[in-house]
């Protein structure tokens, strides 16, 4: 959990946060903050980033995701049967 908090200013409570949604967001939005963390009853219930920072955070689990994939393809790779790209591109002339 504290890697949520950088600074304490990336913290505030949902009720502060309901009376200074305007504010705060365009604090995340202006790239002055990066992130808010929400907190109710004193946990954390969500965070608030920018869409820049979650398509960002998006495509990094997609890449990760499809490495893992390969990682495991490669455990069951049958070399017997498995033809190089030069042998694949002289099928398809």
């Amino acid at each position: 959990m504290t890697a949520l908090l950088d600074r304490a200013e990336q913290a505030v409570s949902a009720t502060t946060m309901v009376r200074n949604f305007s504010a705060r967001l365009k604090d995340v939005t202006s790239g002055e903050i990066s992130h808010l963390v929400i907190f109710k009853d004193n946990e954390p219930a969500a965070v608030l980033v920018g869409v820049e920072a979650y398509q960002a955070m998006q495509d990094e689990l997609e890449d990760l995701r499809s490495e893992v994939l390969a990682i495991e393809r490669l455990r069951t790779l049958d070399n017997d049967n498995t033809l190089s790209l030069e042998e694949m591109e002289a099928q398809f002339r």
